[in-house]
């Protein structure tokens, strides 16, 4: 089995959190079906870091930019966040490859 393409997903969270969280897993089905990895820090830190929290939510997006220095793409969905702003940003500054996908849920259902 060679090595997948490890893709960070940047999508919005807060708000309608369940929606926006639904949303996200969808487009990481996409990225699986398409034989990548993909990596969605939103979706795992609110796990157990507090959203609310400055610290916490300051704490988390700084995790996700150092996963997001592993990855070999971002692929953003939706209108841009405040968060994801600074996500795209980094990948800018970092060489990234970016890729602005439609906004529409993927994958099958599990």
């Amino acid at each position: 089995m060679g090595e997948r393409k490890k893709v960070f997903i940047c999508s919005p969270f807060r708000g309608d959190v369940e929606g926006n969280s639904a949303k996200a897993a969808g487009y990481c089905r996409r990225a699986y079906e398409e034989g990548h990895l993909p990596i969605a820090p939103h979706l795992l830190f609110p796990q157990f870091l507090n959203e609310d929290s400055l610290k916490e939510r300051a704490d988390g997006i700084a995790m996700g930019l150092e996963l997001l220095l592993g990855c070999d793409e971002i692929w953003v969905f939706g209108e841009a966040t405040e968060g994801m702003e600074q996500e795209i940003r980094f990948a800018v500054e970092h060489g990234i490859h970016i890729w602005f996908k439609e906004d529409v849920e993927g994958g099958s259902e599990v």
